[in-house]
C-alpha cells in the first residue's frame, strides 16, 4: 500500500512538473528518486524497492521521453538510468533495513534493562517492607504482652507509657500501609495519575496539618509565594509525598533547627524543597531505592527509610516531575518538581519505576 500510494503521488507530481517545466526533465527524475527513498524507508526488505525502481524506469520511458506514451529502451544512456535508479533503491533499502534492525536491537536491550531495574526495585521494596513491618510488630507484641503479664505490678504511668509506645508503632504501621496502598493504586491504574487543578498553598497546608497530628511538637517553617499557584496534580498523592519527605527529615535528620519547606515557581514548573539541618545523606545514589537506611537494632529502628522515599519518586515521576536528594553545608534537602502545564490532563509512565 505504501509503495502504491508513493508511486502514484510521485507520478502525479511528475506530470505536474512536466506540464509546468517541460524543458527540465531532471525534476521528473528527482521526484521518482524521492519516491524510491520513501519506499525504501517505509517498507521492509528489498522487494518493494526493486519493484518501484522498475516502475520508475518504465514510467519515465513511457510518459516523459520522446516518443511519448511508447516504450523505447534503445534510447542512448537509458540502461544507465535504470542502473542508477536500481542502485539508489538497493542502497537506501539496505541502509534503512540496517537502521530498523539496530532500532529493534536497541529497543530489546532497553526493555531488558527496564525489566532488570523493575526486578531490582521489587527486591528493594520487599526488603524495605519486611524491615518496616517486622520491628514495629515485634515491639507491639512485646509491649502488649508485658502489659498483660505484669498488669498487677505496673504503675499507671508505666502502663500509659507502654500504651503510648503501642499507639506510636501502630501509627507508623498505618502510615506505611497508606504508602503501600498508594503504590497499589498507581499500579492498578496502569501507573496513571488523574490530575485536577489544585492550589499549591492548600495542598501544603493540608500536608503539614496531617503531619502535625502525628508529630505535634514538629517545628516546620513553610515559605510559599504570596501569589496563588495553581497546577495540575493529584492532591492526595502530592500530600503523601510532602508528608513522607517532612517525616523523613523529622525522624532521620537529627536536625538542630526547624525543618524548612520552600515552594518556588518558574515558568515551566513548581519546585518543592524540604531542607533539614542535620547529619546529611550518606548514600545519595540509592536513597530512593527502598533500602532501609538504618539496619542497626535500636528502639527506633523500625523507622528505617523503608519505602517512603520510593513512593515519593513513583508519585512525582507519575506526575511528569523530577525528584532528587543532596547535601548542603549544614544538612540535606530533598527537591521535587511538578510541571506547570499538563497537555493531556493525564500523565502515564511506563513501568513502575520509570
Amino acid at each position: 500500500m505504501y509503495t502504491i500510494l508513493l508511486l502514484a503521488a510521485a507520478t502525479g507530481a511528475a506530470f505536474l512538473l512536466f506540464y509546468l517545466v517541460p524543458e527540465n526533465m531532471a525534476n521528473v527524475v528527482l521526484v521518482y528518486i524521492l519516491a524510491l527513498i520513501l519506499v525504501a524507508r517505509f517498507t521492509s526488505g528489498y522487494c518493494y524497492g526493486v519493484i518501484a525502481s522498475l516502475f520508475c524506469v518504465v514510467v519515465i520511458n513511457y510518459c516523459f521521453t520522446y516518443p511519448y506514451f511508447a516504450l523505447n529502451f534503445t534510447l542512448t544512456g537509458y540502461p544507465i538510468t535504470f542502473l542508477e535508479l536500481l542502485s539508489i533503491s538497493l542502497i537506501t533499502s539496505t541502509t534503512t533495513s540496517h537502521m530498523k534492525q539496530q532500532s529493534q536491537v536497541l529497543a530489546e536491550r532497553e526493555h531488558q534493562l527496564m525489566e532488570a531495574e523493575k526486578e531490582k526495585m521489587r527486591a528493594n521494596l520487599l526488603r524495605a517492607i519486611s524491615h518496616d513491618l517486622r520491628t514495629p510488630l515485634t515491639g507491639i507484641i512485646g509491649t502488649a504482652s508485658a502489659c498483660i503479664e505484669d498488669d498487677a505490678s505496673l504503675l499507671p504511668q508505666e502502663r500509659l507509657e507502654m500504651l503510648e509506645h503501642i499507639k506510636e508503632d501502630s501509627d507508623w504501621l498505618l502510615n506505611m500501609v497508606n504508602n503501600l496502598l498508594t503504590v497499589t493504586r498507581i499500579q492498578e491504574e496502569n501507573a496513571s495519575v488523574h490530575k485536577n487543578e489544585e492550589i499549591v498553598e492548600e495542598v501544603v497546608e493540608e500536608s503539614v496539618t496531617r503531619l502535625k497530628k502525628r508529630f505535634p511538637e514538629a517545628d516546620i517553617r513553610v515559605q510559599i509565594p504570596e501569589e496563588p499557584i495553581c497546577i495540575p496534580m493529584d492532591a492526595i498523592l502530592i500530600e503523601q509525598v510532602i508528608i513522607n519527605l517532612l517525616e523523613n527529615a523529622l525522624v532521620h535528620a537529627e536536625s538542630v533547627e526547624p525543618i524548612e519547606l520552600d515552594v518556588t515557581e518558574t515558568a515551566q514548573e513548581v519546585v518543592f524543597c524540604v531542607r533539614d539541618y542535620g547529619i546529611g545523606i550518606k548514600d545519595q545514589e540509592t536513597i530512593f531505592d527502598g533500602v532501609p537506611m538504618d539496619t542497626a537494632p535500636s528502639s527506633d529502628s523500625h523507622r528505617g527509610m523503608g519505602i517512603g522515599l520510593t513512593i515519593c519518586r513513583t508519585i512525582v515521576r507519575a506526575h511528569g516531575g523530577t525528584i532528587a536528594a543532596r547535601n548542603h553545608d549544614h544538612g540535606a534537602e530533598f527537591i521535587f518538581t511538578l510541571p506547570q502545564e499538563d497537555m493531556n490532563h493525564e500523565t502515564i509512565i511506563s513501568n513502575f519505576d520509570h
